[in-house]
């Protein structure tokens, strides 16, 4: 017999608290209000001159953005799941509310803090909070990047030229022009084709949070943007990379600044790594392993694939990515005792 309950909210949101609710421990540990002051201050609230309802709060709005990249939600997903999702309610804050952003107004949003330039701000925004709370970048640096994929794309191939000219062919029509992506490239990796981004970051060694990213088309060789996601503020002046990041001249200028550089070597058929080489791949190896375990934090939260158009677009989903992976790791740093120091 099924039990009928006056109480039956309350009593579910109980349930979800023993079983451990993600957001709930986000709530506790994460200052939104910093974070929605941050968005506010670099994309400025549109004006109501002209009247209409007035928009949702921005730090609602930050906290459904976090809980699209949390859970890798489109939009369309997003407003059902709010409608839905009893944990959605609570943390957005409508749990008794009739009114939701629906996927206009999300889409609305981020092209807000697109038009801006505000795309890196709410990831500025969250590493400035977790150095307050003392998880300052320290250890070490490790260094990777990541192909993140788009949707393939069906060009002709008389129009194939024009499209690597960052152009639009005349005869498409304004839908196709909204499908099609001209600015994800193809690349190789491992003998497979790939279409899309690329991802670089920067990880402390010592706590695994991203502290620098770059975005680029997925064509760019990872070791264009090496030096440009170098943390200069983490405590220690060691780098590790892989065996991608090999370039003897850089290298030689970075220790020239002072950086202690842990890079893997390579050998080739004519020339095999030596003993020594090797040994030194292998001591390098597990510290720089520790990366691999952000990139998998990211493909997990659906950091592998994107549903945007356009490198804009994905600058701004994967700057929202890295500070969602950071704010679950921040709470799970502060829930198992993790001191900073």
């Amino acid at each position: 017999m099924i039990k009928h309950s006056l109480f039956a909210d309350q009593e579910r949101e109980a349930k979800l608290n023993e079983l451990g609710d993600t957001l709930r421990l986000l709530e506790q540990h994460v200052d939104f209000a910093a974070l929605a002051a941050s968005v506010d201050h670099a994309a400025p609230r549109p004006s109501r001159e002209r009247g209409g309802r007035p928009p949702f709060p921005t730090e609602l709005m930050v906290r459904v953005l976090l809980i699209q990249q949390l859970f890798n939600l489109s939009d369309e997903q997003m407003e059902f799941q709010l409608l839905d999702r009893l944990s959605f309610q609570r943390f957005v804050g409508l749990r008794h509310s009739s009114q939701i952003p629906d996927r206009t107004t999300i889409w609305t949003f981020k092209e807000r803090l697109i038009e801006a330039g505000a795309s890196e701000t709410v990831f500025q925004a969250v590493n400035r909070q977790l150095s307050r709370h003392g998880y300052m970048a320290r250890g070490g640096q490790m260094i990777d990047a990541s192909i993140v994929q788009t949707p393939k794309q069906s060009i002709k191939k008389e129009e194939k030229d024009i499209v690597a000219a960052k152009a639009m062919p005349a005869d498409w029509s304004p839908t196709k022009r909204r499908q099609k992506d001209i600015e994800a490239r193809w690349t190789k990796k491992h003998n497979k084709s790939y279409f899309g981004y690329k991802l670089s970051a920067c990880a402390d060694k010592r706590y695994k949070l991203i502290r620098k990213i770059k975005i680029s088309t997925a064509s760019e060789h990872d070791t264009l943007h090496f030096e440009a996601v170098i943390d200069t503020s983490n405590t220690s002046r060691d780098i590790y990379a892989d065996k991608g990041y090999v370039n003897s001249e850089r290298e030689a200028r970075l220790k020239s600044q002072g950086w202690r550089m842990h890079v893997q070597r390579k050998g080739n058929k004519d020339k095999p790594l030596s003993e020594a080489q090797e040994r030194r791949n292998r001591r390098i190896a597990s510290p720089r392993a520790r990366v691999e375990h952000v990139f998998a934090g990211l493909a997990q939260l659906g950091g592998k694939t994107l549903r945007s158009i356009g490198l804009a677009r994905a600058t701004l989903h994967l700057n929202w990515k890295a500070a969602t992976y950071n704010l679950r790791r921040f709470a799970y740093l502060k829930e198992a005792g993790i001191v900073a120091f």
